[in-house]
């Protein structure tokens, strides 16, 4: 019995020095660009693989694969009170960790230190006068584009066709400037509505990218000025945009050039309560005028947006604009509620007077 007790705290000892020999390893190549490039060639092949074996999947394969390990751990964890199952439940947790650590770091994880999109920007004075001419410019972009789309029979934003979207984002990804991306796009749909649907209502959480499996999970409950941009956002990191602020630009030059009205005025409309709300706390008279004069059709999507948002507030969307906050801020990121990164390369972007 001392014996097995003995082999066991050496396996436990043995794994635990393993997950932090891997933090320590990890936090080293984050630090040598030429072993991120390397990563963003591993994240290239693994994304063909991934998408062969998941995208023709009809659900979130990706979505069960974290239903199935949440429900591995509380089992584990439950054994963790248990004297009997104690060490061995620790044991298998720490392999589970380390496991899903490495896979994590190899898959997505080193592509948060590519080199930033800024860096391939000229720098231009990012001023309050600025932000407000592009606020008016996106205000009016758009109140046009909104006269193109669809309503419901309230007057709200409706899209008929989400598949037309997809595809339309996976042809503008091969648009996209060369001088800021050269990844490689897909022809490949791997849009998923996320099995937490409505879960995810209550969390602010929009959509997100799975790096096991390659899909983009987005909230299918979400009202529809939210959703083509959404779907942008996550196809960005399908492209291998970790970053989130950055993210949020490659999806505002995948919609805001689509000949698609209903992707182009999600990414407008995104683009106009951005730089809205970094200008709010500098004059906030200017952004209560703005949003007077929205269209009338606007001004009932925007209605639309905050009578979802009120009907989903709680304690879980607390707990996770928290704990993003804290992920974003780890991966050397903004937190979740500021926006002027995604302003400082839109205001650079626009300065080179690209139409």
């Amino acid at each position: 019995m001392h014996i097995n007790t003995t082999k066991t705290y050496k396996k436990k000892r043995f794994w635990a020095g393993i997950l932090l020999a891997q933090f320590l390893l990890f936090y080293t190549f984050s630090k040598l660009q030429i072993v991120v490039s390397f990563f963003e060639k591993i994240f290239e092949f693994q994304k063909r693989i991934h998408q062969i074996f998941f995208a023709w999947i009809p659900f979130s394969f990706g979505d069960l694969l974290y239903i199935l390990l949440g429900i591995l751990l509380i089992y584990l964890i439950i054994k963790l009170f248990k004297k009997k199952t104690r060490s061995s439940a620790l044991f298998n947790i720490l392999i589970i960790l380390n496991i899903v650590y490495f896979t994590y770091q190899v898959f997505w994880g080193m592509l948060y230190f590519q080199t930033p999109i800024i860096a391939k920007l000229p720098k231009t004075e990012i001023t309050l006068e600025v932000r407000k001419a592009l606020a008016l410019e996106y205000l009016e972009k758009s109140k046009a584009t909104r006269k193109l789309v669809k309503e419901d029979k309230n007057g709200v934003f409706v899209i008929k066709d989400l598949n037309s979207i997809q595809q339309e984002i996976l042809n503008q990804q091969k648009t996209l400037p060369n001088f800021i991306s050269q990844k490689e796009s897909t022809t490949t749909n791997s849009f998923k509505p996320s099995l937490f649907g409505k879960t995810m209502s209550f969390t602010g959480i929009l959509g997100y990218y799975n790096p096991f499996t390659a899909e983009a999970q987005f909230n299918a409950e979400l009202p529809s000025s939210y959703l083509p941009f959404t779907l942008s956002h996550e196809s960005s990191h399908q492209l291998g945009f970790a970053r989130e602020q950055e993210a949020n630009f490659i999806g505002y030059l995948i919609g805001v050039h689509s000949k698609n009205p209903e992707l182009r005025y999600s990414t407008e409309y995104f683009t106009l309560k951005s730089l809205l709300n970094s200008i709010v706390e500098e004059d906030e008279m200017f952004v209560k005028t703005a949003l007077g004069n929205y269209s009338e059709e606007m001004k009932r999507d925007r209605l639309n947006e905050r009578k979802f948002i009120a009907e989903h507030q709680g304690y879980l969307n607390d707990f996770f604009g928290f704990t993003n906050n804290l992920f974003l801020k780890s991966n050397q990121q903004e937190g979740a509620i500021t926006y002027s990164y995604f302003i400082d390369l839109l205001v650079r972007y626009k300065s080179m007077n690209i139409k």
